[in-house]
């Protein structure tokens, strides 16, 4: 037997012997084996910036889901493995941290949806850049790689070696004040979680995840029936909503520009290397989202710094008023708040082509497959409604043009207040069936 197939055999054992763990098994074998290590503070955030402050070197911080089999491509055991990586971290004083619980707001701002993200920061609180992009639920290729990520350390390294000459650049790195200061202070999660982890009793069931943050945002705003700012409904704009399609095995490299596209307009191509964005030094396709998040709903202009045959230019991207729109919630794990909210538990498809051939539903008008119809609690409102799997829905509350399920959920959500019914028309077979769905908190 090959040693190739031997170590396949090995690692199918040992995945299949992970998958019979439970969660709580996964969450306490982990931590035993990262102390064990000694090589990353363990959620001990306080700790990482005393020894900053101590050592002079910048800080990493990884956000880090336990267990999450999505994020198993950049999972550290591979990462601190890495012989490219390995020499890079050691240069940092690493922190892990697997929880949101207590987590400083005002400086820990990045998309609530992912479960790796990467922070590099000075002793001080500056932030160098962010790391850790995802736009599929699953996948990761077009989005993160090891190579990808041993550049972004190695640009912290550069920003913190210049540091504080560049402290100037670096500020908007930080984002606004948020509406609270730590994860549980959210009216959401008040009631349900500490400021910590509880090692002694259910570790899990104490965690605040990511994506929980992210709920409890839209809820602060929903609940006292204020609109839900569009910075907090599409977050962190992947690039490829103004038209840009970077390389994940560099820090901001252009592999292809979208025709048409607000980069285009901007005269942005294929190759170029975008070392500013808004003026900040960039680490990671993370860092461009960043200035995108900040960037107003409204639009504005954003001045891009590029390098292209060994010449800097710059350009300014233009974006357009609803320009965040175009982004795409369903992939989130938090968009199963909206669709409590919005639908009442429907998660829904696009109908492609041929069955809209087959449905006669024209391009541009609304289709969208019900693919699965929640079963328990505010998630069964649709089920309880007559909502069916296979129904298609063609108009909700009047409107036809809401094509995608991303286009439903942010109209149901700033358009309704809870309590307010909305109906909807499905089409089932050759039938049109009209029902009403609840608006809920």
């Amino acid at each position: 037997m090959s040693r190739a197939l031997i170590f396949a055999v090995v690692l199918s054992a040992s995945t299949v012997f992970a998958q019979q763990k439970s969660r709580e098994e996964k969450v306490r074998d982990d931590r035993v084996r990262v102390e064990a290590e000694g090589f990353w503070l363990y959620n001990d955030l306080p700790k990482a910036f005393a020894e900053a402050r101590t050592t002079g070197k910048p800080i990493l911080v990884t956000l880090r889901c336990i267990p999450c089999d999505e994020c198993v491509k950049l999972d550290d055991e591979l990462v601190d493995r890495d012989p490219v990586i390995r020499p890079l971290l050691e240069k940092f004083v690493c922190a892990r941290v697997v929880s949101t619980n207590g987590l400083d707001l005002a400086t820990f701002q990045a998309d609530t949806d992912q479960s790796f993200a990467v922070f590099m920061l000075n002793a001080d609180g500056t932030i160098y850049g962010r790391f850790g992009t995802r736009s599929h639920r699953t996948e990761w290729v077009g989005d993160v790689s090891l190579a990808g990520l041993g550049k972004a350390l190695q640009a912290g390294l550069d920003l913190h070696a210049d540091y504080p000459n560049n402290k100037a650049a670096l500020a908007g790195k930080r984002g606004p004040k948020p509406e609270v200061a730590t994860p549980e202070q959210f009216p959401a999660l008040k009631d349900k979680y500490g400021p910590a982890l509880d090692d002694k009793g259910n570790v899990v069931k104490s965690c605040i995840h990511c994506h929980q943050i992210g709920d409890a945002q839209r809820e602060y705003y929903f609940d006292r029936d204020e609109p839900i700012p569009e910075t907090v409904l599409f977050p962190a704009p992947h690039p490829k909503v103004v038209g840009l399609t970077l390389d994940p095995k560099e820090t901001a490299t252009v592999l292809a520009v979208e025709p048409g596209s607000a980069a285009e307009l901007a005269g942005i191509q294929a190759g170029d290397a975008i070392a500013e964005l808004a003026g900040q030094p960039l680490v990671s396709i993370a860092d461009v989202q960043w200035v995108l998040h900040l960037t107003p709903p409204a639009g504005g202009k954003v001045p891009a710094k590029v390098t292209r045959d060994g010449k800097q230019q710059l350009l300014t991207i233009a974006l357009a008023p609803g320009w965040r729109r175009a982004g795409n919630l369903s992939w989130r794990a938090s968009s199963w708040g909206l669709r409590r909210m919005v639908t009442g538990g429907l998660l829904l498809d696009e109908l492609d082509e041929n069955e809209r051939a087959r449905t006669d539903i024209p391009k541009g008008q609304m289709a969208l497959r019900v693919k699965h119809v929640g079963e328990y609690g505010p998630h069964a409102a649709a089920k309880t409604a007559g909502f069916q799997k296979g129904d298609i829905v063609i108009s909700y509350d009047g409107r036809t043009d809401l094509v995608r399920d991303t286009d439903l959920l942010a109209y149901g959500v700033t358009a309704h207040k809870p309590g307010d019914t909305v109906a909807a028309i499905v089409l089932r077979g050759n039938e049109r069936v009209t029902m009403k769905l609840p608006i809920q908190p």
